[in-house]
């Protein structure tokens, strides 16, 4: 994943559409610690931090289409990386101190160009599979309060210009995939407040209608039958709550406990088993 990051950036700084001296210079991800010497100019791009992005956190499932059914799978991590940016010279003096301003201007024009990384750019596991969300990217920007002393004391080195280059990567850190089948039709019921009734819908494993179902209020004795469309209505019931018992035809009697109110009067039972 980061390794295809770094790709699609050095293809970003590579692009012939590019200023020239970004075009030939070299394009490092090493760590530019005090044994760092490249041979040529070269802009290094140090991945230093990884954090999740959570203004950009979504919790609500992704959902998509597949074939007569749909896909639910938990939303992926939003992931900010950054990058510190580095010009570097093997010029001497002066020079040296020219070409890497020179070049670190370059680097920041140019990448300033792309808000969003476009496609074209993208290598490995960022193009296929595509990511779900565009690649933002956010130039020359810190964290308020942070210093970057700290950061080239640990490196063994002295403080140079530098910026920060921040890509936003989405993350699938679940495999979890949930099947569900396709909506085939929408039944609303309709109750009652002043005259409510106990009233339900018998359905099997498939959350399909069943019929000649025998429902029976255990706590009453009170007894029907689904109809055609797995409909059943129980009159003359106070409100508590009641155990049901289901028996369909050929099949084993099943149990239901439901809470019957005034804002709850209609129960969905699901058969077990095929």
């Amino acid at each position: 994943m980061f390794q295809d990051l770094d790709a699609t950036l050095k293809a970003l700084l590579d692009d012939a559409a590019g200023p020239a001296e970004l075009q030939a210079a070299d394009v490092s991800f090493d760590t530019p610690d005090k044994d760092y010497k490249p041979a040529q100019a070269t802009v290094n791009l140090f991945l230093h931090e990884v954090t999740e992005n959570r203004t950009l956190r979504d919790e609500a499932r992704v959902m998509e289409r597949v074939g007569d059914g749909y896909t639910s799978r938990m939303p992926p991590l939003r992931v900010d990386c950054t990058y510190l940016t580095t010009a570097w010279s093997a010029q001497a003096g002066a020079l040296k101190a020219a070409e890497e301003h020179h070049l670190l201007g370059l680097a920041l024009r140019w990448l300033s160009r792309f808000p969003i990384v476009d496609d074209r750019f993208l290598r490995g596991s960022l193009k296929n599979p595509p990511q779900l969300y565009p690649l933002p990217t956010v130039v020359a920007q810190t964290q308020e309060g942070r210093s970057n002393g700290e950061f080239w004391s640990a490196l063994g080195i002295a403080p140079r210009p530098a910026f920060s280059v921040t890509v936003t990567l989405t993350v699938e850190p679940f495999d979890q995939v949930e099947d569900l089948p396709q909506v085939e039709s929408i039944q609303i019921t309709s109750t009652s407040i002043p005259d409510p009734t106990l009233a339900g819908r018998v359905l099997d494993h498939a959350l399909t209608p069943v019929p000649a179902v025998v429902v029976t209020v255990v706590e009453t004795g009170a007894q029907t039958t689904s109809a055609r469309d797995g409909t059943f209505i129980v009159p003359g019931l106070g409100f508590g709550v009641y155990t049901l018992s289901v028996q369909a035809p050929a099949k084993p009697v099943e149990q239901v406990t439901v809470t019957y109110a005034a804002d709850h009067q209609t129960h969905t039972v699901v058969l077990s088993g095929p």
